[in-house]
């Protein structure tokens, strides 16, 4: 067995590749949104539900992605689907810097919807799980996640950067035309970099795959596959538990907007919070994938949620204002560590609950129909708020007691796969 694994490890280089892909494809459809959120509306005259329709696209084709493109990964090598995910996705980033209509901008996140899921997110996942062997799931996803977070700090930082140098003078004192044109350069800057890790996805990512053939596995899509899928408690589990922890991770998109308009920070320095939490991804990747691989993902998940449920209800209370900066900060930090905890390792636990290898990647996509439907709807939820009570703490305050609800209930569902799989194991 020893002997078989050392075969099987794979060079590290792998998993840099992978971080970098997986964290370049959501850049433009996501991270600059989420860095330069009111910026982001301003320069294509959008109200945060309307950016939140676009958003709901994205889920909507998503959706079906992500049903057809896991039986995909399963068929197709990983680095063919990334790299070409990638390419046409920077393709994608080239047009957002025309600032199209709201119309052409539905249809460019629709178009995101399939590059970044249909051809990427399953071969992804599948591909982490295969670097990550039998016993290093937890530092595999860990790695993954966490590097995902630093390469998008960079990113951020980097983007933040542009930014001001095409900022001449006071942030406070420019027209939307000058922000405009500066955060133009910030998207064609990321989207010809994105083109770059396509090409280098492309010829480098290769894997020494040992990999057990399913009997469906010359197929593109059969019923038997998901019939084994659903079989798998854990699989349901996994449904409810990615729900409610990547509706918290959507609700980061608000941290810029909650340090703007509660907070009353400029633009620039509402810009560097959002970047500042991501320095906090590959940290927290790290620590939570080594503690996973020494005790059990799935407990570190309902830890993560705890933590969740607990900063989301501070929020909603209206007792941080921009009269108590550092409650928020310590706040927007143990959420941000309650959300890239349950974040890193939901996908760990495929290996914690004895899923084949070989149908990881139509277990991926059958989970994931549910599990990423915040995709369609959080973004019209808590845009709706935001834009009722605009530049108000109250539509922050509804936002954050509904993030509440779903961290308890993703808190019960992971303590149900801790259960679970802690019968299988033992």
């Amino acid at each position: 067995m020893a002997l078989q694994e050392k075969k099987n490890k794979q060079p590290i280089y792998v998993i840099i590749l992978l971080i970098l892909a997986a964290e370049a494809v959501f850049i433009l459809p996501f991270v600059l949104q989420r860095i330069f959120k009111t910026t982001f509306l301003e320069s294509f005259s959008i109200t945060n539900v309307q950016l939140g329709s676009c958003f709901s696209i994205y889920g909507t084709v998503a959706l079906f992605s992500y049903l057809f493109g896991g039986p995909l990964a399963d068929k197709f090598r990983p680095h063919v689907l990334m790299s070409v995910a990638l390419f046409l996705t920077a393709v994608g980033g080239l047009y957002l810097a025309t600032y199209p209509t709201l119309f052409n901008l539905h249809v460019l996140y629709g178009f995101w919807g399939f590059t970044t899921i249909f051809l990427f997110w399953a071969a992804m996942i599948k591909a982490t799980r295969i670097w990550g062997g039998s016993n290093k799931q937890g530092i595999a996803f860990g790695f993954l996640d966490g590097g995902r977070g630093l390469v998008a700090a960079i990113f951020g930082s980097v983007g933040v950067l542009i930014f001001s140098l095409f900022i001449t003078k006071d942030i406070e004192l420019t027209s939307i035309e000058e922000r405009r044109d500066a955060f133009k350069h910030v998207i064609t800057y990321t989207s010809f970099a994105v083109m770059v890790i396509a090409a280098l996805v492309f010829f480098f990512l290769r894997f020494k795959i040992e990999e057990p053939v399913h009997k469906h596995k010359d197929k593109f899509l059969t019923l038997d596959n998901f019939k084994t899928v659903m079989k798998y408690k854990s699989v349901w589990l996994l449904m409810i538990i990615i729900l409610c922890a990547y509706h918290g991770y959507k609700m980061t998109d608000i941290f810029s907007q909650y340090a703007e308009e509660v907070m009353l920070y400029n633009k620039i320095e509402a810009a560097k919070i959002g970047t500042y939490l991501l320095y906090m991804r590959p940290v927290i990747g790290v620590v939570i994938g080594l503690l996973a691989d020494r005790t059990r993902a799935s407990l570190w998940i309902v830890i993560g949620f705890i933590l969740m449920a607990f900063t989301s209800l501070i929020f909603a209370s209206g007792i941080i204002s921009d009269n108590s900066v550092v409650l928020f900060i310590l706040s927007i930090g143990t959420m941000a560590l309650g959300v890239y905890s349950a974040r890193v390792l939901y996908f760990a636990t495929l290996e914690e609950a004895k899923i084949p290898l070989a149908i990881t990647g139509t277990a991926v996509g059958f989970i994931s129909i549910v599990g990423y439907t915040p995709d369609i709807f959080a973004g019209l939820l808590y845009g709706y708020f935001l834009d009722a009570y605009k530049g108000l703490e109250t539509g922050h305050q509804i936002a954050f007691g509904i993030m509440a609800g779903f961290a308890i209930l993703g808190c019960i569902a992971s303590f149900m796969l801790y259960k679970h799989t802690k019968k299988i194991v033992t």
